[in-house]
């Protein structure tokens, strides 16, 4: 399938990787209805930071993806359907559970019903890399063990299997798209990457982390939003679970090290207790296999990890950047 003119909805597009995929495929020649959380404030996120000439050619719908009824509106008249809205941050999934299990299951139960209902030609459910668990071997591909490390974990992999479920009950045209660590502008501070920018740009003299051993496979999200865009063009994908990964790790304290010498040497990393996961739940290692991607698509990643982080800190320089983060704070 060629998306060029095709009618794409995004959800989750207010949100990190969303809007710049929401960017990508405007630039892909394609007509984007941009799903946001809906609220009191009409703020669409990340959107409301692109120029007026990008915010002119969408098509902006607000609205919850735990309502049904919203999400077959959003859906009428879309040929493609990219479905990125969820909840993410671990540590909240530890006190909320049950909003996991509304948003990520019932979420995507909704946009997968939505979509068999209007016959959309492709669908494109995001997974995470965190449904591998730690890593039994390496690299990871899609035939890995799922393990539920975390409540977050264990509702993307209700989620995927509930995709699953569709394409083999009813044919619909899924794909399972499941990237690795995804970094860059616009990321939320409960990252790790925008933790420790944020920090070192505030003029931290401490550096306050969690556990820096475990590793994890970085994707500069330029890269993950194209791999979307592949695996969308791609009929092969379809019913398939893949991995967008790089297919490289590097230790949470590796990155730091890099950080600091770029920003301020003279930083030291101190551990912060409130930031430390329950044994049994941290995830320890995590590299990908992207065999599977560069198979079925002519994807492959542009950005190494320096290239990626060099990127990530001269947005954050900007101070209208900058300012949007409490790099004060544990954000959880």
């Amino acid at each position: 399938m060629n998306l060029r003119g095709r009618k794409v909805l995004v959800t989750g597009a207010d949100g990190f990787i969303g809007s710049h995929l929401v960017e990508a495929l405007l630039a892909h020649g394609c007509e984007v209805r941009a799903f946001v959380f809906y609220n009191s404030f009409n703020s669409w996120g990340w959107l409301d930071t692109l120029s007026s000439d990008v915010l002119r050619g969408l098509d902006v719908f607000a609205g919850d993806v735990r309502d049904p009824n919203g999400v077959r509106q959003a859906t009428k008249g879309c040929d493609v359907v990219f479905h990125l809205a969820a909840l993410i941050a671990i540590p909240f999934s530890y006190h909320s559970p049950d909003s996991y299990v509304d948003t990520n299951i019932r979420g995507t139960l909704n946009v997968l019903q939505a979509s068999r209902e209007g016959d959309v030609a492709r669908v494109l459910i995001t997974s995470t890399s965190e449904v591998y668990g730690s890593a039994r071997y390496v690299p990871i591909d899609e035939l890995h063990p799922f393990q539920g490390q975390s409540p977050y974990s264990a509702t993307k992999i209700g989620a995927d299997r509930l995709a699953e479920s569709f394409y083999r009950s009813f044919d619909t045209p899924v794909t399972i798209v499941r990237p690795f660590n995804t970094y860059g502008p616009r990321q939320s501070a409960r990252a790790v990457i925008p933790t420790i920018i944020t920090q070192l740009l505030g003029g931290a003299t401490e550096l306050r982390l969690g556990n820096t051993v475990p590793t994890r496979d970085f994707n500069y999200v330029a890269d993950t939003v194209q791999g979307f865009i592949a695996l969308a063009e791609a009929d092969g994908a379809i019913g398939e679970e893949v991995n967008i990964a790089s297919g490289s790790e590097h230790s949470i304290g590796q990155v730091a090290a890099f950080l600091i010498a770029q920003l301020d040497p003279a930083v030291r990393v101190v551990v912060d207790n409130q930031r430390l996961r329950p044994d049994k739940s941290e995830v320890s290692r995590l590299v990908g296999d992207n065999r599977k991607i560069t198979r079925l698509t002519s994807w492959r990643p542009r950005y190494d990890l320096e290239a990626g982080l060099r990127q990530s800190i001269d947005w954050f320089r900007r101070p209208q950047n900058l300012a949007r983060y409490k790099a004060w704070l544990y954000n959880v």
